[in-house]
């Protein structure tokens, strides 16, 4: 099996919406989540670059559909964070589009990675979003962000919480607990992401 080299992952282009891309095939791997889940961050972590992905300390800022080369056809996609309260409702409203648009209608992606901060999982829009990764049939890898903020105790607590709401679907999801601060379940989002490289190889040979 190939490990992909996520330090030599680069930024490659932005965009405001789904008409306007012209990156076509590979694989890609949608990054999604509420605009203080600590998205910026996880990418961060898994490339092991501190500033591949800018965040700043007002959530919400994303506003772009962001586009990162780990290798040749293999792509992580930053999508605008969702349910940032302080923005305009239409500018929320415009947001959401641009990422359900680009979820229900990009073939590309295989797998969607759905960040929550541990503290306060499986929100509304959340929900939508697990929604639509099933009825596309594309993988979900939900990662229980921050863990760092609560003991172990608490972290099995909500990991459990989390598990027995979504028992029905684990046939097509996975549920980490994430740190980008302690490192915790770096290596292993890693390895299912080569998996599904490898798998997208694999047909293509």
């Amino acid at each position: 099996m190939i490990a992909l080299n996520y330090n030599k992952t680069f930024f490659l282009k932005s965009y405001a919406k789904m008409t306007d891309i012209e990156i076509k095939d590979g694989v890609e791997i949608a990054f999604i989540g509420y605009s203080n889940s600590g998205k910026s961050s996880v990418i961060n972590a898994l490339t092991n670059q501190k500033k591949l992905v800018r965040f700043s300390k007002t959530p919400g800022r994303t506003q772009l559909i962001n586009f990162f080369e780990v290798c040749s056809d293999f792509r992580m996609v930053d999508l605008p964070g969702y349910g940032y309260a302080k923005a305009p409702i239409f500018i929320q409203s415009k947001w959401q589009k641009i990422i359900y648009n680009y979820l229900k209608n990009r073939n590309e992606i295989k797998v969607f990675v759905l960040i929550m901060d541990i503290r306060h999982p499986l929100k509304k829009l959340d929900k939508k979003i697990i929604d639509i990764a099933l009825n596309k049939k594309v993988f979900i890898l939900i990662l229980l962000n921050k863990c760092d903020k609560l003991k172990m105790a608490q972290c099995q607590k909500q990991f459990k919480i989390v598990y027995e709401q979504l028992r029905l679907f684990l046939h097509s999801m996975e549920i980490l607990l994430f740190s980008s601060y302690k490192k915790i379940g770096i290596q292993k989002c890693q390895l299912i992401l080569n998996n599904f490289y490898n798998l997208y190889i694999t047909k293509h040979q």
